[in-house]
């Protein structure tokens, strides 16, 4: 059975601002520190790879003194917003209908709401009454492409069915205005606020992009480096110093043995769909797939442009893929790492 990623289309949130005009608040923020560490803040501001960022608040919300029920709040009402928008978007450009869907994934990890997101899309878009739902919630970075894997596995299971997936994030709603940690400043200088929707296919009839094989890897005794924690004021960021480190310490666990099953080198790829987690991790993979003369391109500029978005950002990046006028038969990988600590992946053929 054939299962193919029939359209992508991302949804931007209403507000945005380039680095400089953010770096005016971050100073403001910083008011009462010492003029050496607002300094060293500024520099991580400046030097993490991202120009832009979009958000579900005004930057000024952003650096307010609101409570977590607030920001969480927010993000109830605009992720809403943006997942009918995303899943639209979708819909129009693959020419399907809300009742076309027998499958419905809504992740994210940003934010509290239930019911979950999918059921506010069923009611607005009037979608039929028998869908399939399933909300991804702790995933993290991972779950773009963990929805991916769940919809695909469910469509091989039931031929001539249509799936969504639809991402959801507002990493800008867990910023710790109390917090002057570096693990709290670096995800603040890396992170925007984004969403996106993957159309999935077993109908014969369906044009799209073939997923030829899936798969997930977990690191042991790495539960520590990547997450979230509850505190009073909302989810506090965990990000390990170390993360792209242990993936280049895993990376030909994670690629080589996958390209095997499937009769492959990493040499017979063309086209990298990797999740830019940040400049760092951006920086380790590239150097990684460097070697093998391959680039990544295409997720360096999605940093660059939007920041990472959680699990929304490797769509972004597919969409672009799924833009160009690739030649049929080529090979692409799509890759993301998220809590656990874990590697998703997903072999495509245009």
């Amino acid at each position: 059975m054939t299962v193919k990623i029939t359209s992508v289309a991302k949804q931007l949130p209403p507000y945005t601002r380039t680095t400089a005009e953010i770096l005016p608040y971050v100073e403001a923020w910083l008011e009462g520190q010492e003029p050496r560490f607002k300094r060293k803040v500024l520099k991580i501001f400046e030097g993490a790879g991202v120009d832009r960022r979009y958000s579900i608040m005004d930057a000024h919300e952003v650096f307010m003194k609101n409570s977590f029920e607030e920001r969480n709040e927010i993000y109830v009402r605009e992720v809403k917003k943006l997942g009918r928008q995303a899943l639209e978007k979708a819909l129009d450009k693959a020419q399907w209908k809300p009742t076309d869907i027998d499958f419905l994934i809504t992740v994210s990890c940003t934010g509290i709401m239930i019911p979950s997101v999918d059921a506010y899309l069923i009611n607005d878009l009037q979608m039929r009454q028998d869908v399939v739902r399933l909300p991804v919630t702790e995933m993290g970075c991972a779950a773009g492409v963990s929805g991916v894997i769940y919809a695909k596995n469910f469509l091989k299971a039931n031929p001539g069915k249509r799936a969504a997936v639809v991402a959801l994030e507002s990493p800008t709603a867990t910023f710790q205005l109390d917090d002057y940690s570096m693990v709290n400043i670096v995800s603040a200088a890396i992170f925007g606020d984004g969403a996106a929707c993957v159309l999935l296919s077993s109908d014969p009839q369906d044009d799209g992009v073939k997923i030829i094989d899936e798969a997930m890897y977990h690191f042991y005794d790495a539960t520590h480096m990547m997450g979230f924690k509850w505190v009073n004021t909302g989810l506090q960021m965990i990000l390990d110093k170390d993360v792209p480190e242990q993936i280049a310490a895993h990376f030909p666990a994670i690629v080589h043995p996958f390209l095997k099953k499937n009769n492959k080198t990493i040499e017979e790829i063309d086209h990298l769909i990797f999740h830019p987690g940040g400049k760092k991790i951006v920086q380790t993979v590239e150097e990684l797939f460097g070697s093998l003369n391959k680039n990544i391109d295409d997720t360096k500029e999605v940093l660059t442009l939007y920041g990472n978005m959680s699990s929304a950002t490797v769509l972004y990046v597919l969409e672009r893929f799924m833009e160009k006028e690739i030649p049929k038969g080529e090979l692409g990988l799509m890759l993301s790492f998220g809590p656990g600590f874990s590697a998703q992946r997903v072999l495509l053929e245009f």
